[in-house]
C-alpha cells in the first residue's frame, strides 16, 4: 500500500477516530497516534455514556431477576440452583457500600464496564499494535445496547465478561511473549468465569482450537503450564462442585435439563434470536461483527494465528449453538451476551489488519463507512433507549416492555402488607419466584416471604422464620391467572381477599390475586420427590417461560 493510498483510507472516518493503519514498522502520518481532536471527543463520549448508565442504573426499578439475585446476596451459601454464586458477591459487594439501593444492587456491574473496555482496548493494541483500532473496540461496546446501557442491569453475564476477557487477555499476553506462566494467570480467571456463569464453558472450544490449531500444539500439550490452567480452574470453581456434591449435582443436572430440552421446530423464537440480536447488538453493528469475525476465522485457520483462532472460535461456535437451539426455544436475552465483547475485538483487529493485507482500498474505505455507521446508529440507538426510560412518561410498548412489564412491583407490597394487618397473616406465599424476589426487595425482609414450591431454589438458604409461620396464617399472592392447583393436595385454605394492579406509566401490566392462606404450614425443605421440590420441570418451565408469557399478554 502506498502512503498516499493510506493517507486517503484514513481521512475516511467521521467519527474522530482515523482506525486504519499501515504495517506498524513503516509509519505513515496517520499512523502515528490519533488526532488530539479524536482523543478529546473519545473522552467526553465515554465520560456521557458511563454518566448515563449509573442514572440509568439508579432510578430504574429492579427487573424480577436483578431482585433475585439480591435475595442470593443475603444468604451464606456456596452456590445456588440457577447460577453460581459470583453474581451474589457483586451485589453484596456494592450493597456494602450503598446499602439496599438500586445503584447499591448495581454497582459491581457498573464497575465490571470500564474494566471489560480497558482489557478489550490491551487486547486489539498488543495485537495491531494501533491504539486507533483500540479505542475502535471500546467504541463498539459503548454503541451496542446489550453494554452501553444494559450493563447497568445486574445479571450473571455482567459478572462473566470481565473474567472472559482477562481470561482471553492473558492468553494474548501468552502469546506475545511466549511466556508459558500466563497460562498460571488463564486459568484463575477461567475458573472466575465459570465461576460467574457456566455458559463459560462454551469458551473451551475456542481455547482448545487455540492450543491445537497453531505449530506450538505439540510445545503446550507436552507443557505442564497448560494442565495447571486446568487445575487452577477447577479449584477456583470448586465452591459450585463442593455444593453440587452436598446436593446431588442439582445445579448441573438442572442446566443440563434446560440444554437438551427437546420442544418442536419454531421459527418464531428462531425470529426472537435473531430480532434480540440486532436490537441489542445493534441492526448495523452486529452484520459488521459478524462479518468480521468470519474474515478472522479465515485469517486465523489459514494461517494458524492463535489469537485469530481463538477470538472468532469464541464469537462463532457459541453464536452457532445458540441459533441451533432458537429453533426449538427461546433463546434467554443475556444468554449470548458474552459473545460480543470479544467480537468487537475481532471486528477491530480485522478492520486494522486488512491493509497491512494489501486489501482493495475500496473494501478498505468500506470497512471504515460500515464501523462508523454501525457505532453512530448504535449511540442513537442507546441515547433513545435512554431518554425512553428516564424522561419519557409515555408507555409506547405496551405489557410486552421489556423494562415497564417488570416495574410497579411496590403497588403490589404495599397492597400485601396492607392486608396482612387487616387479615392477621405473618407472613407471604407465593408460587412464583419473581413474585418472591420483588417482595422481598419491597418489604425488606419485614416479614417472611416463602416461595412454597420450587424449593430447590433455595437449598442452604437460612431459616427466614419458621416461628412466625408454623400456626399461622399467611397471606397468598399469585399473578393471574392464578394456579394454587399445587396446593390441592394439602390441608391449605385460601380465602380469597382481592385483588391489585400493576401499573406502569398508565398502563396494567398485571394483576394479582390476593388470599388468606390458613391451615397448613409449607415444607421449606420437602425431598426431591415432592411437586414442591420439582427441579426438572422447573428447568423446562424455564426454558419457555417467557414465550408463553408473550402469547398471553399478546392474547
Amino acid at each position: 500500500m502506498t502512503e498516499a493510498t493510506g493517507a486517503r483510507v484514513c481521512d475516511g472516518g467521521n467519527l474522530g477516530i482515523q482506525m486504519i493503519i499501515a504495517d506498524p514498522h513503516k509509519p505513515s502520518p496517520c499512523q502515528e497516534r490519533p488526532a488530539r481532536s479524536s482523543l478529546l471527543w473519545f473522552a467526553a463520549l465515554i465520560a456521557v455514556t458511563t454518566a448515563m448508565r449509573w442514572v440509568f442504573a439508579s432510578v430504574l426499578e429492579l427487573r424480577t431477576d436483578e431482585a433475585y439475585y439480591w435475595t442470593w446476596s443475603k444468604e451464606n451459601t456456596l452456590s445456588f440452583l440457577d447460577h453460581p454464586p459470583m453474581i451474589a458477591w457483586f451485589i453484596r459487594f456494592g450493597t456494602s457500600i450503598f446499602g439496599d439501593t438500586n445503584f447499591g444492587v448495581r454497582f459491581a456491574g457498573l464497575l465490571a464496564m470500564p474494566i471489560s473496555q480497558l482489557l478489550l482496548a490491551d487486547i486489539v493494541r498488543r495485537v495491531t499494535r494501533d491504539m486507533r483500532a483500540a479505542l475502535l473496540a471500546v467504541l463498539m461496546m459503548e454503541a451496542a445496547l446489550y453494554y452501553g446501557l444494559l450493563m447497568a442491569k445486574v445479571a450473571p453475564d455482567t459478572a462473566l465478561i470481565p473474567f472472559e476477557l482477562a481470561m482471553v487477555w492473558s492468553l494474548v499476553r501468552l502469546t506475545e511473549s511466549g511466556d508459558a506462566r500466563w497460562w498460571l494467570a488463564a486459568g484463575l480467571f477461567g475458573g472466575l468465569s465459570l465461576l460467574s456463569k457456566l455458559t463459560a464453558l462454551m469458551l473451551i472450544p475456542a481455547i482448545a482450537a487455540f492450543i491445537l490449531v497453531p505449530d506450538w500444539r505439540l510445545r503446550w500439550l507436552r507443557s505442564l503450564y497448560p494442565w495447571l490452567a486446568v487445575l487452577i480452574a477447577v479449584v477456583v470453581f470448586s465452591p459450585v462442585l463442593i455444593w453440587n456434591g452436598m446436593h446431588d449435582w442439582a445445579s448441573f443436572r438442572f442446566q443440563f435439563v434446560r440444554a437438551t430440552a427437546a420442544h418442536d421446530f419454531n421459527l418464531r423464537t428462531l425470529g426472537d434470536y435473531i430480532g434480540l440480536q440486532l436490537g441489542q447488538v445493534g441492526p448495523v453493528l452486529l452484520p459488521v461483527v459478524l462479518f468480521a469475525a468470519g474474515l478472522t476465522a479465515w485469517r486465523g485457520y489459514r494461517h494458524r494465528d492463535p489469537v485469530a483462532v481463538l477470538l472468532s472460535t469464541a464469537v462463532l461456535v457459541p453464536f452457532g449453538y445458540f441459533f441451533w437451539k432458537s429453533l426449538t426455544l427461546r433463546v434467554g436475552d443475556t444468554w449470548p451476551m458474552f459473545i460480543w465483547p470479544l467480537g468487537f475485538a475481532a471486528a477491530a483487529i480485522d478492520i486494522a489488519m486488512r491493509p497491512r493485507e494489501s486489501w482493495p482500498a475500496w473494501m478498505v474505505k468500506g470497512s471504515i463507512f460500515w464501523a462508523n455507521i454501525a457505532i453512530a446508529s448504535g449511540l442513537c440507538i442507546v441515547v433513545a433507549v435512554f431518554l425512553y426510560y428516564t424522561v419519557s412518561p409515555w408507555n409506547f410498548i405496551g405489557k410486552t416492555d421489556p423494562i415497564g412489564g417488570e416495574a410497579g412491583f411496590a403497588q403490589v407490597a404495599s397492597r400485601a402488607e396492607s392486608e396482612m394487618q387487616n387479615s392477621g397473616a405473618t407472613w407471604i406465599a407465593t408460587t412464583d419466584y419473581r413474585v418472591y424476589a420483588m417482595l422481598r426487595w419491597h418489604l425488606r425482609d419485614r416479614v417472611p416471604v416463602i416461595q412454597i414450591n420450587e424449593r430447590s431454589r433455595f437449598l442452604s438458604f437460612r431459616d427466614p422464620g419458621l416461628d412466625r409461620i408454623a400456626g399461622h396464617a399467611g397471606l397468598y399472592v399469585a399473578r393471574e391467572p392464578d394456579d394454587a392447583a399445587i396446593l390441592a393436595s394439602t390441608t391449605a385454605v385460601l380465602t380469597p381477599l382481592g385483588q391489585v394492579q400493576r401499573v406502569w406509566r398508565g398502563r396494567v401490566m398485571d394483576t394479582y390475586v390476593l388470599k388468606k392462606l390458613s391451615g397448613w404450614t409449607p415444607d421449606l425443605s420437602p425431598p426431591p420427590v415432592s411437586p414442591f421440590y420439582k427441579w426438572r420441570q422447573l428447568a423446562e418451565d424455564r426454558a419457555v417461560y417467557r414465550h408463553v408469557v408473550l402469547a398471553d399478554t399478546v392474547r
